[in-house]
């Protein structure tokens, strides 16, 4: 084993990591029965923290 694959990564830590530079999260999901397509979801996300730099997309409420 090399010092990398022995190397333990914390959840809160990935996630920290993750949100610092944010995640496009894209797929697609189709249930068939006898090639009828009978649900289709398709899913699109962006997942990122807000701060100073990078501001809210929705309007603070009063």
């Amino acid at each position: 084993m090399t010092v990398v694959e022995r190397r333990e990564i914390a959840l809160v830590d990935l996630l920290d990591r993750l949100l610092a530079g944010g995640v496009v999260i894209t797929g697609d999901i189709t249930l068939r029965i006898a090639d009828v397509d009978l649900v289709r979801i398709d899913l699109n996300a962006l997942i990122s923290s807000v701060n100073a730099q990078v501001p809210s997309p929705w309007r603070e409420m009063e």
